[in-house]
């Protein structure tokens, strides 16, 4: 992981870029009043994003664990569906 001013960073986003993409960087831009931004690869970004979403999604499965553990669910009846239709 690299940090690195906003300035330094204008000046060589080249080559900060290919860092990031070629070696797998990670690099803050540290800026006035802490009002940092982190630059990291399109994979990387997917990668997090991917993670944050099955993160929620495995939450959700817990909650309705919970729910029927607790005696919350329902019971129905299955649908039966005509091959023809």
């Amino acid at each position: 992981m690299l940090a690195v001013n906003y300035s330094t960073i204008r000046n060589n986003l080249k080559n900060y870029c290919d860092e990031v993409t070629d070696n797998g960087e990670t690099v803050i831009v540290t800026r006035k009043e802490e009002k940092n931004v982190v630059i990291i690869s399109l994979e990387k970004y997917n990668q997090l994003i991917k993670a944050a979403k099955n993160a929620e999604y495995f939450a959700m499965i817990d909650r309705g664990i919970e729910q029927l553990e607790a005696g919350k669910g329902q019971q129905h009846e299955l649908i039966e569906v005509d091959a023809n239709e």
